[in-house]
């Protein structure tokens, strides 16, 4: 079969690897859709290195039609249409027995530890079929919507983490498509007023097409005195930093009134050590959260909530690509040409 192999840092190259075959237990899936993460841009750029092999296919966004079991399986056979929540855990570590299977300390994922979508085919191993992992998807989502499921639970998780609630005051930084789902989740749950923060026009626009009360362009507007003067001066009760720029991170602080939540969702490259006011934490009595993966709760609530139209995720997609264009297709999504980038093999 074709596949993007990554080889090294930097090095991602179209060619033919031997087709998988299910084993005992797992499961072969014909890509249909795989959808370009940030976290695959940083892997490429040697800026992700946890869990990362050479050479090795990579992509963890993605649903499929089934085309082999294993032994064993019996839940699906040929012809399926499914979606994988790629992050697997073992189950029996302290943090799997206390509802922390996210941040499991034996944590695998198909798109690391195991090839990943970004080729024709893709082995489900075991352990993810067996623990509940492989999702069947109605006729009536699309393969790149389902897709999408992956990073809205991601999304989902750092909303529960940011504790995002009825008549708040959201502020977002970063209008991708991480950004653009958190306005969307934030929305849902009953924020009052939404402000978002972006330097891209097209993005900007889309955020307000999806329900942003305020879309500011950071290198023109002072945001701080926006959410101040929406707020009363008291500032926001929560502030989502979507996009991995560590000084995000302090500017994040100054948005928030005493008692805010403020969650680190996105990922930042290995060795960033931003300087932070951590005098706004003690005094203000700030809540600093993360986000990390997610689990397979937060992934059927994103499948289903994309069923039910409840989060619009066809609407990110803006470029799709067949796999011989893979580098066309990084290049677009890491130029911020447009939102979300799909790879169809």
């Amino acid at each position: 079969m074709r596949a993007a192999l990554l080889t090294a840092p930097n090095q991602i190259v179209l060619t033919e690897v031997p087709t998988p075959a299910a084993g005992s237990g797992e499961i072969v899936l014909r890509v249909r859709a795989a959808t370009i993460c940030g976290t695959d841009l940083r892997i490429l750029r040697g800026k992700k290195t946890r869990g990362v092999r050479f050479p090795s296919v990579i992509g963890h966004e993605f649903a499929g039609e089934v085309v082999e079991v294993g032994k064993g399986v019996q839940e699906f056979k040929a012809g399926d249409r499914v979606s994988v929540d790629p992050v697997i855990p073992c189950h029996h570590c302290a943090y799997c027995q206390n509802g922390m299977e996210n941040v499991c300390a034996n944590r695998t994922a198909i798109g690391y530890e195991f090839d990943g979508a970004f080729a024709e085919y893709v082995r489900i191993p075991a352990t993810a079929v067996a623990g509940g992992h492989v999702y069947k998807i109605g006729d009536g989502i699309a393969w790149e919507q389902a897709a999408l499921a992956e990073p809205l639970g991601c999304c989902i998780n750092g909303q529960e983490h940011a504790r995002i609630g009825l008549g708040d005051v959201v502020v977002i930084l970063g209008a991708g498509p991480i950004g653009l789902m958190h306005l969307q989740l934030a929305r849902a749950a009953g924020a009052r007023q939404i402000i978002v923060s972006e330097p891209l026009a097209h993005r900007r626009e889309m955020a307000v097409k999806l329900g942003a009360d305020r879309a500011v362009d950071p290198h023109e507007e002072d945001l701080q005195a926006v959410v101040k003067g929406i707020t009363g001066g008291l500032g926001a009760d929560a502030v989502i930093v979507a996009i991995g720029i560590p000084a995000l991170a302090n500017q994040a602080l100054a948005l928030v009134r005493k008692g805010g939540r403020v969650n680190l969702f996105a990922g930042f490259s290995a060795g960033d050590m931003p300087p932070m006011d951590v005098n706004l934490i003690h005094y203000n009595e700030i809540v600093v959260t993360g986000t990390s993966a997610l689990t397979r709760r937060h992934y059927e609530k994103a499948l289903r909530l994309i069923e039910a139209g409840v989060v619009k995720v066809k609407e990110l997609v803006s470029h799709r690509f067949p796999l011989e264009q893979i580098h066309e297709a990084f290049q677009a999504a890491e130029g911020g040409l447009g939102i979300k980038v799909a790879i169809q093999p």
